[in-house]
């Protein structure tokens, strides 16, 4: 049986921002496996994640970026308390996807906000041999929740605003996003349902 070492827990927590109990919990289910702990912490996070979705995020941040090319770009990042929309983690996280925005394509915040006439857009006269592979690929380039985060593609947008509820313990959204090419003077609205 493995027993946990206080220095592997600390890592972990460096790693993975998870608090220490979560931390031992996760090294003491993956036998002291380091790769494996962060997969508990980060499904253990989208389990929060889910859980915190029926809750109301009134609270939150303006993220910005402008970019030298006369892109902007202003996320608004919400959550359930003034106390986690101060936190400086969260505040990162609002102008980290600002920036993730203007460096993407960027065109819908979720899958459900993409309209049953964008298929057509997307897809053309291929509309009727699109296969589930088709999609997926669509929404990781088009919705901001599939799409590989800027900072670290290892995960989507999704895992690491999930990794954020785990550490928060509430729920955390991006309710709109605003681009503005300044240059030219056009507002490229990214869509979000209702």
């Amino acid at each position: 049986m493995y027993t946990v070492d206080i220095k592997d827990v600390k890592k972990l927590r460096e790693t993975s921002g998870a608090g220490l109990a979560s931390c031992k919990e996760a090294l003491e289910v993956s036998q002291g496996n380091f790769e494996k702990a962060l997969l508990y912490l980060r499904e253990k996070g989208m389990a929060k994640f889910i859980k915190r979705q029926s809750k109301v995020a009134l609270n939150g941040v303006l993220g910005t970026y402008k970019h030298n090319d006369g892109l902007l770009c202003v996320v608004l990042l919400s959550c359930e308390t003034d106390f986690a929309a101060n936190n400086d983690l969260f505040k990162n996280l609002a102008d980290d996807i600002a920036l993730h925005v203007v460096a993407s394509n960027t065109l819908f915040i979720d899958r459900e906000d993409v309209p049953d006439d964008f298929f057509g857009e997307y897809f053309g006269n291929k509309i009727s041999t699109v296969t589930d592979l088709d999609l997926n690929k669509m929404y990781s380039e088009v919705c901001l929740m599939d799409q590989k985060f800027f900072f670290d593609s290892s995960k989507t947008v999704k895992d690491v605003i999930s990794e954020l509820v785990a550490r928060l313990g509430e729920k955390v959204e991006v309710k709109y996003i605003y681009k503005f090419d300044i240059k030219n003077g056009v507002h490229i609205s990214v869509r979000k349902g209702s």
